[in-house]
């Protein structure tokens, strides 16, 4: 790998063009749409299937980085939801399940986000006075559709809640000015029930197109921004570094041990809070996760090996949709087939990338992200895809000659982000070495 000098970061906006726009690559399985709700998984070693992940590649435009949403007390009308924030601006948002406008429970303070995924506002509960975000999500389109349950289904799942994944308070499913509490599994909501038929299908099955619907998630506001805005925006404290270490595969140790694979962590779903007066980072968006305990575990003669999920290891499920964003794949993420061993790789990635500031200009926003890669010529290449091409390639630990790493934190950094997944560790092996050596260090 060439060694890119301190200050190549600055000079690669062209080459990332074709490279940082986040996509969905998703592979038709028996004929069926593929992507999340279509997805199928196996154990101990399934199927590989075809690699031709491009065949029925698409885009996945996201909106803001989930900062989160809620349900509106006398909902405005579907069209005048898409009016400017100034209009939206302390207008109280419904309770569940009231279709009327009284005991309103939240009102709209300003908008904090926006993108064709959803619109993410900062609101504040009319009771306890408390700030919460609200993500507000269209319903028109069937992927709309299944990245609002995948998140859904996500945070719905965990039993328990962690310091440093997002705090999930309520979802409510509103249309034609009546909201509804959205609760897992409700088989006496007609339109719960045909959101799902959308997602499965592929295919807008709710009605007519006038009928709009919306999902608004109202979940915990991270005044802090997110990892890019944080880390970018102050001068380097090892301290903090240490501290995000822990609290990132605490995180990812927790979910996994949940039975979910984030599928997408990057510094854009890493939100902070300062509330308690140090920063705490904050797992979230949830949008192309996948649980897998709700998933068949099936053998290689196609047998049900656990028909009761009573011992699910989250390393054993093998997923095909290829998605998240470029720079943070592993190499067989770009394959369509890999397990939650693919979280592992992201987050060396950001790890990597947060001790040594390394960076990169997004060619569309213009935006400095974090991120680290390989430069080849002109161009920069997602360490997972240079990986892919050339699996006996070796990562120079830290890339920059200044940079202050233990031996500990670079073996650790190396073995995350092997190109065979059996050489990294997993979610839980991860935890213990990064406290030993953040100690260590």
């Amino acid at each position: 790998m060439e060694r890119p000098s301190p200050n190549s970061f600055l000079n690669v906006t062209a080459a990332v063009n074709r490279r940082l726009t986040q996509r969905r690559r998703s592979r038709n399985e028996g004929g069926g749409r593929a992507g999340t709700a279509m997805e199928t998984a196996t154990l101990n070693g399934g199927p590989r299937g075809t690699k031709s992940i491009g065949a029925a590649e698409r885009k996945k435009r996201r909106g803001p980085a989930l900062r989160l949403l809620q349900p509106l007390v006398n909902p405005p009308e579907p069209e005048s939801m898409e009016t400017d924030v100034k209009q939206q601006q302390r207008r109280p948002l419904t309770p569940s399940l009231l279709p009327a406008p009284s005991r309103p429970r939240y009102t709209l303070l300003a908008e904090i986000g926006r993108g064709s995924y959803g619109v993410v506002y900062e609101a504040q509960a009319r009771r306890s006075g408390a700030r919460v975000a609200v993500k507000r999500i269209r319903c028109d389109a069937p992927e709309n559709v299944e990245l609002a349950l995948s998140e859904f289904w996500a945070l719905t799942s965990l039993r328990r809640r962690h310091q440093n994944v997002v705090q999930f308070e309520e979802c409510v499913l509103q249309r034609s000015g009546l909201a509804q509490r959205m609760s897992h599994g409700n088989k006496s909501s007609e339109l719960y029930l045909r959101l799902v038929e959308t997602s499965l299908k592929g295919e807008r099955i709710l009605g007519y197109s006038e009928e709009a619907c919306y999902l608004w998630f109202v979940m915990e506001y991270c005044e802090g921004g997110d990892l890019n805005q944080y880390i970018l925006s102050r001068r380097p404290d090892p301290a903090t570094t240490k501290r995000f270490m822990l609290q990132l595969t605490s995180a990812i140790a927790f979910l996994h041990k949940n039975h979910i694979v984030h599928r997408d962590l990057k510094p854009d779903n890493i939100l902070i809070t300062e509330k308690s007066g140090l920063p705490v980072l904050k797992v979230a968006d949830f949008g192309l996760s996948k649980v897998c305990a709700g998933l068949t575990a099936r053998g290689k003669d196609g047998s049900n090996t656990d028909p009761e999920n009573k011992s699910v290891n989250v390393n054993k499920y093998w997923l095909s949709s290829a998605c998240g964003s470029d720079f943070y794949m592993a190499p067989e993420v770009w394959e369509g087939h890999y397990t939650a061993k693919a979280d592992i790789f992201a987050l060396g990635i950001i790890i990597w990338a947060m001790i040594e500031r390394i960076t990169f200009i997004d060619a569309e926003t213009k935006k400095e992200l974090l991120g680290t890669y390989i430069k080849q010529g002109s161009e920069i290449v997602p360490v997972g895809e240079a990986l892919l091409e050339n699996p006996k390639m070796e990562l120079h630990i830290p890339q920059k000659r200044r940079t202050l790493m233990s031996e500990g934190i670079k073996q650790l950094l190396k073995d995350m982000l092997a190109a065979n997944p059996q050489d990294r560790p997993d979610a839980f092996e991860l935890e213990t070495r990064m406290d030993q050596v953040t100690c260590a260090a």
